[in-house]
């Protein structure tokens, strides 16, 4: 029983090394991993270059774990066993360069100084990787062919691995005490890709001379973004205003200004002249909103209008009738003609 359950625990960490490896590729590829971990070492210019690198190591191990046996296979289990017992090396280069850098192994989820926390997993995951070394079945194979002490083994090394996994308790630790949105990190990607979802960004876009915002700054739970550009050959600024702590269908809002005057031309996503019956929990998209304006349209009395206008312009008699067909009175008029 015992030789089975070593035989298993060697086994399953093909797969386990597979799955870290990219998980801490896909997170290498943020911007915000870009200050973190080997980044640290190297200069500024070369740090989003390093830690993509570092990324693309990462996931190639990971698919050869998984596809790769025999001696390629056994190439690949080195590799990342070195791979992981350099890194511990590099956190310890880093927790002496900058004490407050993170270890940056999950990109910007590990932004939590390196401890040794970090340190031990980093050295376990590196005997893990040692560990496989002269197993025939490749990490797939392992998958397809997974039995009940595969399952314990697994579950006991989760385990440990959260255990020694500064970047969870980080999580926990912000989603109990979640700031307020006025205070709280949005990166402006985030915004950006709000923005043009929504369809006030298309609405406005024609008019747009730049696809890229000239000033950008945030107010309280809002950011602002402002582009040039040009309506009927005049000057214009398109100022959108985005809810920081939205979610991805969160309804953007943006007015139309006259540079000159300084005068709103027109609103988007919020402002409707529709009566409506109480605060709506959504309001009205921008075309939607026009619609239930032109259904309001009444042509008898646009019709009436021009017909006054006609026999009655500028200049002659003016007060007789009003500009709506009536008299000051307020009884329909009928004018010659």
């Amino acid at each position: 029983m015992l030789p089975e359950i070593v035989e298993a625990a060697r086994e399953v960490q093909l797969p386990l090394l597979a799955v870290l490896l990219l998980l801490g590729a896909a997170a290498k590829t943020t911007r915000r991993a870009a200050d973190t971990g080997l980044a640290v070492l190297v200069p500024e210019r070369l740090r989003r270059t390093s830690t993509v690198g570092t990324g693309l190591l990462e996931a190639a191990l990971a698919v050869g774990l998984l596809t790769v046996a025999g001696l390629p296979g056994e190439v690949v289990r080195t590799l990342t066993a070195v791979v992981f017992a350099v890194s511990v090396v590099v956190l310890m280069l880093v927790r002496r360069r900058d004490p407050e850098a993170g270890c940056g192994c999950f990109g910007g989820l590990s932004r939590i100084p390196v401890g040794w926390r970090a340190l031990t997993r980093a050295g376990l995951l590196s005997a893990a990787a040692l560990a496989t070394l002269g197993l025939e079945p490749a990490g797939w194979q392992v998958v397809a062919s997974a039995a009940p002490p595969h399952a314990g083994v697994l579950g006991a090394q989760l385990l440990l691995m959260a255990l020694l996994s500064p970047e969870l308790r980080d999580v926990a630790a912000r989603s109990l005490r979640r700031e307020p949105c006025e205070l709280r990190d949005v990166s402006l990607r985030h915004t950006m890709r709000v923005l043009r979802r929504s369809e006030v960004w298309r609405t406005n876009m024609p008019a747009a001379t730049g696809s890229e915002p000239d000033d950008v700054w945030r107010q309280g739970c809002w950011r602002l973004l402002r582009y040039d550009a040009t309506r009927h050959g005049r000057r214009m600024d398109v100022v959108y205003a985005v809810r920081v702590d939205g979610r991805r269908d969160t309804a953007v809002r943006a007015v139309l200004i006259d540079r000159g005057s300084g005068a709103v031309v027109a609103s988007f996503g919020s402002v409707a002249r529709t009566a409506l019956p109480s605060p709506p929990h959504r309001l009205p998209r921008p075309r939607q909103a026009a619609r239930q304006e032109a259904g309001r349209y009444d042509a008898a009395r646009a019709a009436r209008t021009l017909r006054t206008a006609r026999a009655h312009p500028a200049g002659s008699s003016p007060g007789v009738h009003g500009l709506d067909g009536r008299d000051p009175d307020g009884r329909e008029s009928t004018p010659a003609g």
